[in-house]
């Protein structure tokens, strides 16, 4: 068995055409132009500023308006990369301005945002915020150096403990900081959804098996595995029979992020967290989800998750919480993720989230 479901390449290569041809627009410079007098007249009317492409990511192109004093960053998503991308872009300005109000994570500052129909040139639908400054991300401090982009990131085994512990720490700090706002129901700030969560994520398994069109199965009976596979998995599903300790339907529900990881984690030269990007697919989950070990700590997949380092310095900023009045000791994430880890829980909310890695998470780590 193949441990991943492959994409629809004609799928993809569709979204990309779609993806190259939109941006290939800010090469042209009457619309780098235009964008710049929209951000002056928007940010610093009686000041000159310096525009240019900042990056483009898997969902969105940035531009950088650079001043004497500070920057600005022009957001847009993706077309191609992007169902709904007025939507997205909302949920993103509604999260941060949430996460400002009721965390201490360093998040960009909103200046302006709006429709496509605002945008200059009816680009699309944008963010104006604060440029903050860094100089890298914790990816690529944690990454091996000379490790080429095409591939997956690995943990450098030389790091320095020192390093490495100020970083986990930082990353840390991040997750008690979001585990501490309680939302009254599951979904994005700006929409809920209903209180139940298993059974209609293991619904949408199913419907990625019928709908996808191209090399989601590469025999009968490499498709009857999969059927069988979402067909157990739903009814362990409805049946609340996935976890180890039933979720409470009622709460309370947490905010996660499915793009949290440290490629959008950025730190200056302390290794302190300057700032946390990229906050458009952010929602309100079960307790289960913040209680799960980091999917993404060790750079590669969940099956490599590191000994006891990160634990070890959550234990700390916990402890440091504690002790100013912060965090209370039943608020702690250290034990329940130890716990989830342990039992296997951890693997039942990855496989909810993860469609493509489905199948070799449930016949390896669930179906015994």
């Amino acid at each position: 068995m193949k441990p991943r479901m492959h994409y629809d390449d004609a799928a993809w290569e569709k979204s990309e055409e779609i993806q190259d041809t939109w941006a290939l627009q800010f090469l042209d410079p009457r619309v780098l132009e235009a964008v710049g007098d929209f951000v002056t007249r928007h940010q610093k009317p009686d000041e000159v500023g310096s525009l240019r492409i900042l990056s483009r990511g898997g969902f969105n192109i940035s531009l950088k308006m650079e001043y004497e004093k500070d920057s600005v960053v022009m957001h847009f998503p993706l077309p191609g990369a992007t169902m709904f991308p007025e939507e997205k872009v909302q949920c993103e300005v509604d999260t941060m301005r949430f996460i400002r109000d009721q965390t201490w994570i360093p998040v960009p500052f909103v200046l302006h945002w709006g429709s496509k129909q605002s945008s200059p040139l009816q680009l699309g639908p944008f963010i104006i915020m604060h440029y903050i400054e860094h100089e890298e991300s914790v990816y690529n401090a944690l990454n091996t150096s000379g490790t080429p982009k095409s591939e997956r990131g690995r943990i450098d085994l030389e790091i320095d403990e020192n390093k490495l512990e100020a970083l986990y720490g930082e990353l840390a700090e991040i997750l008690l900081q979001l585990s501490k706002p309680s939302l009254p129901k599951i979904g994005s700030l700006r929409q809920v959804d209903d209180l139940t969560w298993e059974s209609p994520l293991a619904d949408l398994h199913m419907a990625h098996l019928y709908a996808q069109q191209n090399d989601s199965i590469d025999s009968s009976d490499d498709c009857r595995r999969k059927f069988i596979a979402r067909s157990l998995f739903r009814k362990l599903a409805r049946e609340e029979k996935l976890t180890k300790q039933g979720s409470p339907n009622n709460g309370p529900f947490k905010l996660w992020c499915d793009d949290f990881r440290p490629a959008n984690v950025l730190i200056n030269k302390e290794f302190k967290i300057t700032g946390v990007m990229n906050w458009e697919f952010t929602y309100a989950v079960p307790i289960e989800f913040t209680h799960a070990p980091p999917w993404w700590l060790p750079l590669e997949k969940p099956e490599y998750w590191p000994d006891e380092k990160f634990l070890k310095a959550l234990e700390l900023r916990e402890e440091a919480a504690i002790h100013r009045g912060w965090l209370k000791d039943d608020e702690r994430l250290s034990g329940p993720m130890r716990e989830s880890w342990e039992t296997g829980d951890f693997w039942i909310g990855y496989a909810a989230r993860c469609n493509f890695a489905f199948d070799a998470i449930y016949w390896q780590k669930i179906d015994q």
